[in-house]
């Protein structure tokens, strides 16, 4: 036992000197290549060991030929282990180099291009974190060169629908003003209901503005869907009464939901007025309302005959309006009209505050083809209890 202490004393001093010299160099080579890093560990290995082994061949007091053969054995060991380690470190680099080039295709055009050479599994866990940061930069790209394409399109359509009621207010001002007016009451009423269907735009605009930067307060209380329901249909009415559409509340039940009854008649107001202005004459706009599961589902219901395929993922975009959306036309004093179209300003904002809103309220908001016309739904979480 004794005799095996001392060689454990020998061998611990042997290694523990190469070790002490060998431990500096590491710390100074951390910051350099991958590859020498490696090697360098190696060496020092390879030195801990000869050194020990040489210390108790030295304690043991071995014949030459004896020492000779122990220092021809830890050599060849020696090499063949830092042939091999250079050769791992190699591959290692290479491995880094190949992820490297791969990583400068993040975020490009053709997305993630994953290297072809063998990677270790902390590579490959890298590259495969490499290409789900690539995917979603593109996700990304995506949605904000949407955002920026409706942003274009809605001030095109605010540009030009904030032309056509001004001219036709400035053109009944300078009538009034120069007294050809034959009956300046008709000229005031109009001009009264442009003014106010400019400011149902300014209105939407500051909604929908409030809605994007995530500052629309909501005041939640326990309703039935069947008061907003019918808070909805009297309220497009009168719209329905002068476009000569029937309003139909069909199987609306009286669940209850947790919402802020203002924002979703809103909502409901918004829906109709669409459907209504989208349904020919002697045509139905219903309104439904179920539950699925843990939601409350409100549908509106209208015959405007469909929306194309190609146009059903963009009907809740900002400043979306279809190819049959119609620009208000300039006013006519002739025309009579005591009372603007409500529930939107017609600048392709009323579908886009639908889904700001009902996303505000943790619901979903979307749209499909029925018979004869299209069928808009809005999903909201269920009261609990």
């Amino acid at each position: 036992m004794k005799d095996l202490l001392l060689i454990a004393l020998f061998a611990a001093l042997g290694a523990g000197g190469a070790g002490l010299l060998g431990w500096p160099a590491v710390r100074l080579l951390r910051r350099r290549s991958m590859a020498l890093s490696l090697f360098c560990v190696a060496v020092v290995t390879v030195l801990a060991v000869t050194s020990g082994t040489f210390a108790v061949a030295q304690a043991m007091f071995l014949s030459a030929h004896d020492l000779g053969v122990v220092i021809t054995v830890l050599a060849m060991a020696a090499v063949v282990s830092l042939c091999t380690a250079a050769l791992l470190g190699r591959q290692v680099v290479a491995g880094s180099r190949a992820l490297t080039e791969a990583a400068r295709t993040v975020g490009s055009d053709t997305g993630f291009t994953a290297p072809a050479h063998p990677l270790g599994r902390e590579l490959a866990q890298l590259s495969g974190e490499l290409a789900a940061t690539s995917a979603r930069l593109a996700e990304s790209r995506a949605r904000e060169q949407a955002l920026e394409q409706s942003r274009r399109e809605l001030v095109a359509w605010i540009s030009h629908d904030l032309r056509t009621p001004l001219a036709g207010l400035r053109a009944m001002a300078e009538a009034l003003e120069d007294g050809v007016a034959e009956e300046p009451e008709r000229y005031l009423r109009r001009i009264r209901t442009e003014v106010e269907r400019l400011t149902g735009m300014v209105d939407d605009l500051f909604e929908l503005s409030r809605i994007q930067a995530g500052t629309l307060s909501l005041s939640l209380s326990r309703v039935s869907v069947y008061d907003l329901v019918d808070d909805a249909l009297a309220g497009a009415h009168a719209l329905a009464r002068q476009r000569g559409v029937r309003l139909e509340g069909r199987q609306v039940e009286p669940e209850p939901v947790e919402v802020d009854s203002r924002e979703i008649t809103r909502v409901l107001g918004n829906l109709l007025v669409n459907a209504i202005r989208s349904t020919p004459q002697d045509g139905v706009v219903a309104v439904s309302a179920r539950r699925e599961a843990d939601e409350v589902v409100l549908s509106v219901t209208d015959g405007c005959g469909g929306i194309p395929a190609q146009d059903l993922t963009r009907v809740f975009e900002t400043g979306w309006r279809g190819t049959a959306a119609r620009t208000p036309r300039p006013a006519d004093p002739g025309e009579r009209s005591d009372r603007p179209e409500a529930g939107g300003s017609g600048a392709g904002l009323g579908l886009a505050i639908v889904r700001g809103i009902v996303e505000a309220h943790a619901g979903r908001a979307r749209v499909h083809n029925v018979a004869g016309g299209c069928c808009f739904e809005i999903a909201l979480p269920s009261a609990r209890g």
